[in-house]
């Protein structure tokens, strides 16, 4: 039986933050960051707690905010979303994730966020792995370099020093990494749709997703 599930799957700055998050702000859907639940753990991870406290933290202590335009991370009153966001995090998330009992302790936190209320997820495994039962799957991608490029922008409006060939470079060996790793490797689900977004902006991207939501979710 299919649940009320869309999920986004796709490599690192494919985009499917920003379609999940344009997504639940416009239909009003619920909303789950998991490559957020992933830096989270290698956060916690690099401040020394073990892998029982790392989840007593996520579920007592993280609170998640959808803005209009950005999912802020609240932990004990404070906005560490930008500290989750810098490479550092990201790298020690990517490394953390291929590991099974890491995806194991997260399988259930990520499964929770599903209460039968229409849920939109982003990951990398949403669609094949966590939610295999999801109504609508999408496998959003584009080319390393305009992924770079992206990631690029970003980092810039955040102030931090940036190097674009070195981002290219970092970006493929993630997707090398995530795509031959024996556990939960990044691929399309069998019936997911892939959207090749890279000559395409987010409203384009949206505009396209925006009728098959509307055809399964009425």
């Amino acid at each position: 039986m299919k649940i009320n599930v869309i999920t986004i799957d796709g490599p690192s700055a494919s985009g499917k933050g920003a379609l999940a998050l344009r997504i639940a702000n416009i239909f009003g859907f619920k909303i789950l960051d998991s490559g957020a639940l992933y830096r989270l753990y290698a956060y916690f991870f690099k401040m020394n707690f073990s892998p029982d406290e790392i989840i007593s933290q996520i579920n007592m202590n993280i609170i998640f905010n959808n803005h209009k335009n950005r999912l802020s991370i609240i932990y004990k009153e404070d906005d560490i979303s930008s500290e989750l966001r810098s490479e550092s995090i990201a790298k020690l998330a990517s490394e953390l994730s291929s590991k099974k009992e890491v995806r194991d302790t997260l399988f259930n936190i990520q499964r929770n966020f599903y209460d039968g209320d229409i849920l939109v997820a982003d990951g990398r495994d949403m669609g094949t792995v966590v939610f295999k039962d999801a109504k609508l799957k999408i496998f959003l991608t584009a080319s390393p370099e305009e992924r770079a490029k992206r990631r690029y922008l970003e980092l810039q409006n955040r102030g931090q020093e940036v190097n674009m060939p070195a981002l290219i470079a970092d970006i493929k060996k993630r997707d090398f990494k995530d795509s031959s790793r024996e556990i939960s490797p990044l691929i399309p689900a069998e019936d997911s749709i892939t959207i090749d977004s890279s000559e395409m902006s987010l409203d384009e991207v949206f505009s396209f997703t925006e009728s098959m939501i509307r055809k399964e979710f009425n």
